[in-house]
Parts: C-alpha cells; structure tokens; sequence
C-alpha cells in the first residue's frame, strides 16, 4: 500500500489554508492512500482550529515560530513517522495549483528521480515585479552553478520527495529551505528533476521576501554558506594560491634586488610578500580544514539516515 502524504508549512494562515485544503486531492491514481499535514509555526490565529475543521490528516505543532526552514523539517520527520511513501511540500498561500501534483511524483514513481521541483514561469507572473523575477533568475543561477543541477526556479516551494530522499534531508538554514536542499542533493548524488507547474493568483504579499535588499543579502548568505560546505576545499585552496602567487613573485623580485646589492631599497617588497604568502599559506591551511570538516559532515549524514531507516519510532514504516 503507496502512501502519499501533502505537507504544508503555516504561520497565521487561518484565512488562506481554506483556499488551499480545498484544491488539494483525495485521491490519485496509483497511490493509495492520501493525507494532509499541515505543520504549525507558532500561529496565534487559529490556523490549528481551521486545519481540524477541514478535515487535515495530522498536525504537527511548534510551541513557537521557528521560520520556514525548521518547520519544513518538522514535517519531513512528522511525514517519515507516518509512513509516507512520498511528500510533497506546498504553500499555505494557494500560490501553486495542486492539479500539478501527479506531474511532481511522475519522475520519482518511474524511479528516474529522487527530488522533484515544480518550477512556475516566473518570468509571466504578473503579480511578481521586475525586480523580484531578476532576482528569482540570478538566484536560481548561483544554485544551478554551486549543486551542477539544471534546476530553473530553485525558490520554489512546490516540490515531492521520494521516502529515500527525504531520509536524507537535513537543513541547516534558519531561513529557507528551498536552496539548501537542492545544493544538498547535487551534491549527494541525488537525482533531481523539475517539471513545470501552474500558479493561482496571489492571495497575500509572501512573509519569506520581506524585502529585495534582504532577500539578496540572505539568499548569497545561504548559497555561500552551503557551497563551502561541500566544495570548500577547492575555493580556499585556489583562493591562497591566488595570494601566495604574487607574493611569491614580489619575493623574487626582492631577492633580485637583494643579490644584485639594493636589498635594503626593497624592504617593503619583502613584507608584502611575507604577508601575502602567510595569507594565501593559512587560507590554504583553512581549505584542508574545511574540507575534513566536510567529510565529516558527510558521515553525520550518513549515520542520520541510516539511523532512520533504523528507528522505528522515527522513521515509521522500515
């Protein structure tokens, strides 16, 4: 029996979650059972009342508001717990149309992916300004380039998740969870597909962009920060060659200097090229550092899924 379970992150959306319960599917084919999970960030608005009266299957409730990313792991682990076969996340915002579902779990039920992104045609949304589709573009971009997927709209909350996959999960960022996991899975070897989706019309301004300025600052943040957590390694290691090279050249060319009797003239050659050799040796020396770090990121991973395939009371159906 294939268990499908649809996951939805809220804070305060006591008036929009009726909207988005309502267009949400019972049933699918090929799956057996479907259920609804909304995740509780701390409402103060009844968001919980208006979740039961409409008929959500579980209801996950954080004691107060914790942000976007810890409450979409709180579901993972709720959904996991339940015996999913599959999750997908959506948005208590109605912003994605739910008839885009089957078409999310098509490539993970064929077996040709792991993570699956409904990705909208941003660039045609007319409640999304110029500025905000630049930067969706660009932000989708650095994504691409740091996890080596294809992935055109990373921002995009409408994604499925095998039961595998979804093991393998862990999000660091306090923010957003949209980024990280899909640098996580390219990096992890994971198969990651997208398909295009449909959006509704906007029902409120998004909590998460709260700000152009902000949104830049916190998503480089987040790309930077997950980036050199797997490819570490050789960003700093060429970063101090990049210091050490010219140090070492300004070093000749004071030892020219030195062997030709005008040493004393060149001084400050010298501590410039001390200084930039010794910059570019410790940058180096971070490098190798972040990279056994890494590494052992990597196998806290590891033992983490392993730990849930294990944990029946974690990990619900083995």
């Amino acid at each position: 029996m294939t268990k499908l379970i649809i996951q939805i992150p809220c804070f305060n959306e006591a008036e929009s979650l009726p909207v988005t319960l309502a267009e949400l599917p019972r049933k699918i084919d090929g799956i057996d059972q479907v259920e609804w999970l909304i995740i509780d960030d701390g409402s103060t608005d009844g968001t919980v009342e208006v979740a039961q009266e409409h008929g959500v299957d579980h209801i996950v409730s954080l004691p107060r508001n914790q942000g976007l990313a810890k409450a979409f792991m709180a579901g993972i682990d709720a959904c996991l717990s339940a015996g999913a076969d599959y999750i997908v996340n959506t948005d208590a915002d109605n912003q994605y149309k739910s008839s885009g579902i089957p078409a999310l779990l098509d490539p993970i039920r064929n077996g040709s992916a792991d993570i699956v992104i409904g990705c909208r045609p941003v660039m045609e949304i007319e409640h999304f300004s110029p500025v905000k589709k630049a930067l969706q573009k660009i932000g989708s971009w650095a994504v691409r380039v740091a996890s080596n997927t294809d992935i055109p709209d990373a921002p995009s909350g409408f994604r499925a998740f095998s039961r595998e996959a979804a093991m393998r999960l862990y999000v660091t960022d306090s923010y957003t969870y949209t980024l990280e996991t899909i640098i996580q899975a390219g990096k992890n070897n994971m198969a990651i597909n997208w398909v295009p989706v449909e959006v509704n019309e906007d029902l409120r301004p998004s909590r998460l962009v709260k700000g152009n300025a902000s949104y830049v600052v916190r998503s480089i943040g987040t790309i930077g920060r997950v980036f050199l957590m797997y490819r570490a390694f050789p960003f700093l290691f060429g970063l101090g060659a990049l210091l050490m090279l010219p140090g070492l050249l300004i070093g000749l060319r004071f030892l020219y200097f030195y062997l030709a009797g005008d040493g004393q003239g060149h001084v400050q050659s010298l501590i410039l090229a001390g200084l930039l050799m010794s910059m570019g040796f410790l940058t180096c020396i971070t490098g190798v550092i972040a990279h056994l770090i890494g590494v052992n990121r990597k196998i806290l991973e590891d033992i983490r899924w392993r730990t849930i395939r294990q944990d029946g009371s974690r990990g619900g159906r083995l």
